[in-house]
């Protein structure tokens, strides 16, 4: 909405005093307040008080009768920005050529001469006289959404659309606002209705609200509301005799509401129409009646009566046709009689009271009613709405047209009823486009509705209209260059034609007499040429005038060299569909196409010149020079931008506030601290988003050369782009492209609402601009160039409607006094630019006069077929034809060469044959080489290859297309209907009709079964893979050679190795495993023992507990009982109420389908038996006709001999009827093809004919004697060959005209009583065969009618199933939830089971553990007191010592530990604290000290004490532990058990549930009706011995049930007896098991008794027989025995090892000890040499004088070095030798000592010593 925030919120202007002194009247508030009903589907209402309720007190002032709102402060005027200099009358509303005739209710009759109507954001009120205009315009700018009178007709009121919308009530006819009410709807008011008293005002909202608001309008205060409904809603009103019931109705429904008087105050309730069997039907039209009913029309034309929101019946028309064809938009309660209107163009008139009494009379709610009275208003008329005015006391109405008109009527249906009288006419619908003159002010519109319209915008007028078969499209008026005149137009249509029209003022043409021209202008059709296949969208003339452009969706550009008739020059193909065509401006150079298309594609192209195109095939020019343009989404960018901009701004402005308050502080004397704050994270940058699918281009314009502006719709709306061609378009794929725009201009508040079309003034000073939303906008233009500044200033108006309104065209008068519009909600408006209307009233339009000649010409061709071929078709048609002609023309060509060829060659056979025959050549000679003739069959064979791979893609289809039409209908049937007639009567029968089984039913079938069919010899095959690998080989290689090795052989060799590795053992091991053998024989003996002795006492055990008590009595005998008494009288009727569904009798869906296949497959098996049946009879029928033909011949050549006199009429031969055979009708060969081919052609070629000459008529033919009769024909099917070998019969007697003898009449006297009986006998033989054939038919007739019967109630019976499974589905998913909801409370009932049982169990084992503890501290207790013995007099002592309780110190370890439980730490406090009291209780009596052992106390008994107490404490505490543990397992179990008693009982009702729901779902089943026949005979239930009328008390049984029953009753009588003489039986026996027991009670006894003898004669006292059989071995003993031995071996062969590691060290010590040797010799060596050199130097010292004394202190330390040296090879020496001690010993530390030594010598020695190493440990020695 194009307004400023000041004027866009238009407040309702406060009361003048003069006003408020107007109001005298004060009154206290109503109490009451408006409620507001709840939700849609339920009926409580919830209210909502208003601010009056809450302040009852509060005193109101009334609204005075004669108060008014002031106009000239409520009508929204235009926009102008602030301080732009733009008058705000740049534009004023001069008139409304449109008409929005779609909507709902869009027509209201003031009084006699004045209508109205809603147009955009005006309403219109017409004077239907004088045919002037005035307006009422919009009070918020947002359009309007209905108008209602008020019954007086004193006012009306008028709903507005957009936020917050006021409905205004205005007083008529001064129009000054006299109500204004708000707060009704949150977007836009839909429909309203005062009451019939004018009190009351009710309206209804649109989305999202639909809130229905009930006014006190004069005191603008809202009484009720409620939500309508949550979908549209069309229409409210109050009832005309009930004001307190209301109606509403919209999208699938109808509502009734009543404001009810409760408790609470008034509210308003409402309840929905309920359809009930009935379709869901939109309703548009209804009318309340007296009584309360109310009457609604359908979508499909019926009238339903509704009664307490129910319908009642559902009235129709004789032969249940509709009341009308179509839906009912309106309905009248009118003087008793009820008028409907519908929108097929009826009016049909009613009896209001035979509908009200209206009821149904069968099943189907239908009633057949007759209209009293119909008006058909005319063709091509779809009624909406029909308003009424008294006109001299008779009623007038004015109906408003859907397509496009209004009508007067008149409904009295007398003699003097004046036909309909179409008062205006308008383009239905949206305008599609618009043009203006280039000379005068005419005005020339199309639409959809397939019509061209020309104003006259001056004078207001509509001076012409034309029709077409299509909707237009596309609209240009031709410049001035082209006609001079300015009266040619050219109109594109929906289907791609494009006419040139022209407009002329017939009063030019030459007067003929009586023809009168009302007209004040007409339409003439000039040209139709059709260049696209799909809607034309734009045309454009080229600057010169000499090129015109049309556009299309079918992505084209088509150019016409213009003239006095356009001729096509070409087209191009452009990347889309073409939405507008500009050429450019005469300023610019060149003459150059902008072509905008849908898909974001902008193409330049130059004007093409008509010379240089070869149109000779085809109009496809394919070298004009294009530049394209692929725009390129930048909007998410250009936002990026912004949003950076922005929030640099914001951190700017933060920073400057923050430094001025930081100075402000400095300026008050404060020190601040400037501390670093924390950054607040930003959120983080939109990503730059591209739409998947390209912005739609809207419209755009010539900027410079090359240069051009564009609007978009979609994402990218909201700015004019600049754009630009770039000089590289031929070396890119134009889909491939990526153009930006160089510039762009934001434009205000378009976002949601782009730019739709552009339109320059022609001194393009201003920039007018259409809208989405309807609005007007108008730029004053400075300079020619746009920029931002440029834009920044603008005017605006809201036109159209905002909703369906966008401006579809702008166009200005050739002077630029005048603008038009045209938007999508049908209406035209015209504005005068700045100039008062007065000025133009002199000015007239000029009509274009006509040319001359015109009333001489011919009407112009029209293209009139939607589907005749386009331009480029017809072209591409005709040179296929042309080739085509010249083909035919060289077979023709051809043909007769041949033909010449083939004449000349038999002339010369001819002549051949003339001459003698020694002459003649022989026939081999004319033949030519054979050589030409393979030559020419091959090339015959290459073509006829070539033809079938040009036709091969055809061929293909068309057996795809074939192969898929036989898979559809054929090969789903595995029976076809083939009827089988009787010969001689009219018998027949036919075959089910039956389809193939689907796979489904073939694999339930097998399943079940579980037995699968394999082929002969699969077993085999399969079998043989495993012999194969069975008898798998390897290959093994032995030397150079490869042998083969079977499996046989393998393990032949495994064996053997095995035995060699046996021979290569020892003996010991041989015995130690001969034991390990004998160990297990012994053991398996043992538990082969033990296992009988544990067999035999459980079979004892077994056998004791199986003993029955003596009281013990059968459960299975209990059971029966218990079941027998309990069903006892019980029938276990299904429709009984204590029934209960067994497990077993569960009906579930899987159950259902395989009832349901089994059932069909049953039917599908006796169906085909009997199609089995009745094929077998066909080809019985087949062979008998076979063997008649045969008769018939021979019965023909029999009659031949007889005389025409003695022979028999001839047998009729049967024939086969097509529906016997229907299999026929799909063989077909090669020449019933081509038969039905020249077939086709003839039909063709005579319907041409007719169509040529439709005056001519050819006379009929009649049918021949086999398309009369193809039942049967006749045996003498060639009567002319019979009347010839009669001919030649007489000839020959002729001939022959010798008497014969009487030997010759005897014999021919014979063979005619031979041939007699011959004929007879044939034809006797011919009647039985087709009397038996008849007969077999008729008994397999009998046998398919019985068939027919049970197949009958087989399908009443799949029927029944099929609905038992829907009601299944149905209840599936409820009984799924409670089979779940069981299963889960089993599986949880079996888990808290197994924990019980396992809680269970752990507390055995913790009795167990207890008792096992307590029989240990006795054993304890025991052992203490044996210890003690007898008078021991340091018993007490001991006692005291032994019961002493001490802390453990395990305990005070634990209690050391950081982590130790709290509950064991305070135990042990308490056990400690015990023990402490009990020693210092002690203490009090004496001293006791337990940690000395007295005087002559055994001090190992003293320790032994010590060590049981530490025991018995262990224990006790042990004991204390299972105890604690134990208690735990009893809460967990007690726990568990509560658990498991709650599962049982959640179990048990979740039972109970699925048991009734079972329950219920049988009595879903049962309410289900079983159809069962049955005879009168069947029937065994009467009353009074007569048959009663109803039978719902008896029940059916088939004769097997009845016969089981009868027979049951005699069976339980035979059982009953024989259950008496069991029992009897029974007692007598038991008598005797007693007797035996007895008996052998006393055997067992003096068994037992000699067997104890026995023992204690043989062993002296009575052993276990049981345990010396189970301890006959100690295998324990043996077992040791054998692992001592293993030990014992395993110890020698180490030993054995050992001795070999030995010996080898040995030899390497020897080795060492050589070099030992070795090394001490040289050490020898090396004492000798010094002791030699100590000898030299003592000799040297005598020599020395006194010189040397200085370097005495030198030697003194080479001295004590040689020394040092020397005590360390004496210490290696050493070490050497005890090294060789430790080499010659045979313990086990050799390494370890050798290590020791080496350690100790300052070396590491890790491996025995070698010669090398050796050098290694004396090297530190030879420094």
């Amino acid at each position: 909405m194009e307004a400023s925030p000041e004027e866009s919120k238009t407040g309702l202007p406060e009361e003048s005093p003069a006003a408020e002194e107007q109001e005298v009247d004060q009154v206290e508030a109503d109490t009451e307040s408006a409620d507001a009903e709840g939700d849609l589907e339920e009926h409580d209402n919830t209210e909502e008080p208003l601010e009056e309720e809450k302040k009852p007190e509060k005193v109101e002032k009334k609204i005075s009768e004669t108060f008014f709102y002031n106009y000239e402060d409520l009508y929204s005027r235009p926009f102008v920005t602030e301080d732009s200099g733009i008058p705000i009358n740049l534009l004023t509303l001069q008139y409304s050529f449109g008409y929005d005739c779609t909507r709902n209710a869009n027509l209201l009759v003031m009084d006699n001469e004045t209508l109205m109507y809603i147009a955009g954001n005006q309403v219109v009120l017409l004077d239907l006289k004088t045919k002037s205009q005035s307006y009422v315009r919009s009070s918020g700018g947002g359009g309007i959404g209905f108008i209602t009178a008020h019954p007086t007709k004193q006012y009306f009121a008028v709903g507005e659309k957009g936020e917050k919308p006021n409905l205004i009530v205005y007083e008529y006819p001064s129009l000054r606002p006299y109500r204004i009410l708000q707060g009704g709807t949150e977007k836009a008011y839909v429909f309203g209705d005062f009451n019939n008293a004018g009190t009351l005002l009710a309206s209804v909202g649109s989305s999202p609200d639909y809130m229905l608001t009930i006014w006190d309008w004069k005191q603008e205060k809202i009484m009720l509301r409620s939500k309508a409904f949550s979908q549209d809603v069309y229409k409210v009103t109050f009832s005309a005799d009930n004001e307190e019931q209301l109606t509403t109705c919209g999208s699938g429904h109808i509502r009734f509401w009543k404001m009810a008087l409760t408790f609470t105050g008034l509210k308003l309730q409402g309840a929905l129409g309920r359809f009930g069997k009935r379709a869901v039907s939109d309703i548009i039209g209804y009318v309340e009646l007296p009584d309360g009913k109310v009457v609604s029309g359908t979508e499909w034309g019926n009238l339903l009566l509704w009664e307490g929101g129910l319908i009642k019946v559902e009235i129709c028309r004789a032969g249940h046709n509709p009341c009308h064809n179509g839906p009912i938009s309106h309905l009248v309660l009118e003087e008793g009689e009820l008028i409907t209107v519908g929108q097929d163009g009826f009016i049909r008139v009613w009896n209001s009271d035979t509908v009200d009494a209206a009821d149904s009379v069968d099943d189907t709610g239908l009633l057949e009613l007759e209209p009293m009275n119909e008006l058909q208003v005319g063709k091509n008329v779809s009624l909406n709405y029909m308003s009424k005015v008294n006109d001299c006391e008779q009623p007038v109405w004015y109906a408003q047209d859907s397509n496009g008109a209004i009508w007067k009527l008149d409904l009295t249906f007398s003699n003097m009823t004046q036909d309909p009288e179409k008062l205006y006419t308008f383009h239905s619908g949206r305008i599609e486009a618009m043009s203006v003159s280039p000379t005068t002010y005419l005005l020339a519109t199309t639409a959809l509705d397939r019509s061209v319209h020309i104003y006259d915008f001056i004078s207001n007028n509509q001076l012409s209209k034309i029709k077409f078969k299509q909707g237009g499209t596309a609209l240009t008026w031709a410049p001035s260059v082209v006609n001079p005149k300015g009266g040619l137009i050219a109109v594109g249509f929906e289907d791609g034609v494009v006419r040139i029209i022209e407009v002329y003022d017939p009063k030019g043409l030459p007067v003929v007499a009586g023809r009168t021209d009302a007209e004040s202008a007409r339409i003439n059709l000039k040209q139709a040429f059709k260049p696209h296949a799909t809607a034309v969208t734009a045309l454009a003339y080229e600057q010169n005038g000499d090129v015109l452009a049309t556009g299309s969706k079918d992505k084209t550009v088509f150019f016409f060299a213009v003239g006095d008739k356009y001729e096509p020059i070409g087209f191009i193909c452009v990347p889309g569909p073409v939405q507008a065509l500009q050429w450019s401006p005469p300023t610019h150079v060149k003459s150059m196409l902008l072509i905008l298309c849908e898909n974001g594609f902008v193409l330049q192209v130059p004007a093409p010149v008509p010379e240089e195109q070869d149109t000779a095939s085809t109009y496809q020019i394919k070298n004009l020079p294009t530049q394209y343009f692929h725009f390129y989404s930048i909007k998410s960018r250009i936002k990026l931008e912004e949003e950076i901009a922005r929030r640099e701004k914001k951190k700017q402005e933060k920073e400057k506030a923050k430094l001025e308050w930081i100075k402000q502080q400095k300026e008050m004397g404060k020190e601040i601290e400037e501390e670093p704050e924390e950054e607040p994270e930003e959120e983080p940058l939109p990503p730059l988003y591209i739409p998947e699918e390209p912005s739609p281009i809207l419209c755009g314009f010539y900027s410079a050369p090359g240069k051009f502006w564009l609007s978009l719709g979609g994402y990218d709306s909201g700015f004019l782009y600049h754009c630009e061609f770039s000089s590289n378009d031929h070396q890119e794929d134009p889909e491939k492209r990526q153009d930006e725009p160089f510039e762009v201009i934001p434009i205000e508040d378009t976002d949601n609402n782009p730019i739709h079309c552009i339109c320059f003034c022609t001194s393009r000073q201003l920039m007018v601009c259409g809208m989405q939303n309807g609005a007007l906008r108008v730029y004053p233009l400075q300079d020619e160039d746009l920029s931002a500044d440029t834009l920044k200033e603008y005017w605006s108006l809201n036109v159209h409607d905002n909703d369906c309104g966008q401006i579809q065209g702008i166009c200005s008068s050739y002077d630029d006094r005048f603008l038009i519009t045209c938007g999508g909600d049908g209406n035209i408006f015209s504005f005068n630019i700045l100039s008062p209307e007065d000025i133009h009233r002199e000015q007239k339009a000029k009509i274009p006069s006509p040319r001359s000649g015109l009333e001489k010409e011919k009407a112009a061709e029209d293209i009139e077929d939607p589907d005749a071929f386009n331009i480029e078709e017809v072209k591409q048609k005709k040179e296929y034809e042309r080739i085509m002609k010249e083909a035919e023309e060289k077979k023709r060509k051809k043909r007769e060469e041949l033909i010449a060829l083939r004449q000349e060659f038999l002339v010369l056979l001819q002549k051949n044959q003339e001459l003698p025959k020694h002459m003649q050549l022989d026939r081999t000679e004319f033949e030519m080489d054979h050589r030409i003739f393979e030559e020419l069959n091959r090339q015959t064979a290459q073509r006829i290859q070539l033809v079938q791979k040009e036709l091969a893609w055809e061929e293909e289809k068309h057996l795809i297309g074939l192969q898929k039409l036989k898979n559809q209908f054929r090969d789903s049937l595995e029976f076809d209907t083939v009827v089988v007639r009787a010969i001689q009567s009219n018998h027949q029968i036919s075959t089910y009709r039956l389809l193939a089984m689907s796979e489904k039913f073939y694999q339930h079938k097998e399943c079940p079964s579980g037995k699968k069919s394999f082929p002969k010899g699969s077993c085999k095959q399969a079998s043989e893979p495993e012999t194969v690998r069975e008898t798998s080989y390897n290959w093994r290689t032995n030397g150079d050679h490869l042998s083969l090795i079977s499996p046989d052989a393998r393990i032949l060799e495994g064996e053997a190795e095995k035995l060699k590795t046996l021979e290569a053992q020892k003996p010991t091991a041989r015995y130690i495993k001969s034991k390990h053998e004998q160990i297990r024989r012994m053991v398996e003996k043992s538990d082969e023992m033990k296992a009988k002795i544990i067999k035999r006492k459980a079979e004892w055990d077994e056998l004791y507990r199986s003993k029955p008590s003596v009281d013990y009595e059968d459960p299975k005998v209990v059971e029966d009982i218990r079941e027998a008494r309990e069903n006892m009288g019980c029938y276990k009727l299904k429709t009984a109420t204590n029934y209960r569904v067994s497990e077993h009798e569960h009906l579930n869906i899987e159950k259902k389908v395989m009832q349901l296949t089994s059932l069909e497959v049953l039917i599908h098996k006796r169906k085909t038996n009997m199609n089995k049946e009745i094929m077998s009879l066909r080809e019985l029928k087949i062979s008998v006709i076979d063997e008649i033909k045969c008769l018939v011949q021979e019965l023909k050549s029999i009659q031949e001999a007889l005389d025409l006199s003695e022979r028999l009429p001839l047998p009729l031969i049967p024939q086969l009827h097509p529906d016997e055979v229907p299999e026929k009708k799909f063989e077909y060969d090669r020449d019933i093809l081509l038969n039905f081919k020249e077939e086709q052609e003839a039909k063709a070629k005579l319907q041409e004919e007719l169509e040529g000459s439709p005056s001519s008529t050819e006379p009929l033919q009649a049918p021949s004697i086999n398309e009369t009769d193809p039942t049967a024909e006749p045996a003498d099917v060639c009567p002319m060959e019979v009347a010839s070998s009669v001919t030649k019969q007489q000839k020959v007697f002729e001939i022959e005209k010798a008497e014969p003898t009487e030997m010759e009449l005897e014999i021919l006297k014979k063979e005619k009583i031979k041939n007699l009986y011959l004929q007879e006998t044939l034809i006797k033989k011919i009647n039985a065969l087709v009397i038996n054939f008849d007969a077999e038919l008729r008994i397999l007739r009998h046998k398919k009618l019985k068939l027919d019967m049970q197949m009958k109630s087989a399908d009443l019976h799949y029927i029944t199933c099929y609905e038992e499974l829907l009601i299944l589905r149905k209840l599936e998913k409820h009984e799924n939830l409670l089979q779940d909801r069981v299963n889960t409370l089993i599986s949880e009932q079996e888990a808290v089971q197994s924990e019980l049982n396992s809680c269970l169990a752990q507390m055995e084992e913790r009795k167990c553990e207890i008792v096992r503890l307590q029989e240990c501290e006795k054993a304890l207790y025991a052992t203490f007191q044996a210890s003690l013995g007898e008078n021991n007099e340091f018993a007490h002592f001991l006692t005291k010592v032994l019961k002493k309780k001490i802390k453990c110190m395990e305990n005070q370890e634990d209690g050391r530990e950081a982590d130790e439980n709290d509950e064991n730490e305070e135990e042990n406090d308490e056990e400690s604290s015990s023990g402490t009291d009990e020693e210092n209780s002690g203490s009090e009596d004496e001293f006791f000290d337990d940690s000395v052992c007295p005087q002559n106390c055994s001090e190992a008994l003293y320790q032994n004490t010590i060590e049981l107490r530490h025991k018995r404490l262990d224990i006790k505490k042990a004991l204390t532990e299972e105890k604690k543990d134990a208690a735990k397992l009893r809460k967990t179990y007690n726990a568990l058990a509560e658990k498991a008693k709650a599962v049982e009982t959640s179990l048990g009702t979740a039972e109970r549930e699925l048991e009734t729901f079972q329950w219920e779902k049988q009595q879903r089943m049962n309410d289900l009706y079983v159809v069962v026949p049955l005879k009168l005979h069947q029937v065994e239930y009467l009353v009074n011995g007569e048959m009663p009328s109803d039978f719902s008390q008896a029940l059916v049984f088939t004769n097997h049930s009845l016969e089981y029953l009868q027979k049951r009753v005699v069976d339980l009588r035979n059982e009953k007896k024989m259950q008496r003489e069991i029992y009897r039986k029974a007692q007598e026996q038991h008598k005797q098991l007693i007797q035996d027991k007895k008996a052998m009670e006393i055997e067992i006894r003096r068994l037992e008794e000699k067997c104890n003898d026995l023992m204690m004669k043989k062993f002296g006292r009575l052993v276990d027989f049981e345990a010396v059989q189970a301890r006959s071995a100690n295998i324990r003993v043996a077992e040791l025995e054998v692992q001592m031995m293993e030990k014992e071996y395993v110890h020698s062969q180490e030993l054995k090892e050992w001795k070999e590691r030995i010996s080898g060290l040995q030899q390497q010590l020897m080795k060492l000890t050589k070099e030992n040797t070795s090394k001490l010799q040289q050490l020898n060596r090396f004492y000798l040499e010094k002791h030699q050199l100590e000898t030299k130097l003592d000799s040297l010292k005598n020599d020395l004088g006194l010189e040397l004394q200085g370097i005495h202190s030198t030697d003194i330390k080479e001295k004590a070095r040689l020394a040092s040296r020397l005590k360390d090879t004496a210490h290696g020496a050493a070490l050497l030798r005890e090294e060789i001690n430790l080499l010659s010993r045979k313990d086990g530390c050799l390494i370890d000592k050798l290590m020791h030594l080496s350690r100790k010598g300052g070396f590491v020695l890790i491996q025995p010593p070698s010669p090398e190493d050796l050098d290694t440990w004396f090297s530190p020695k030879k420094q």
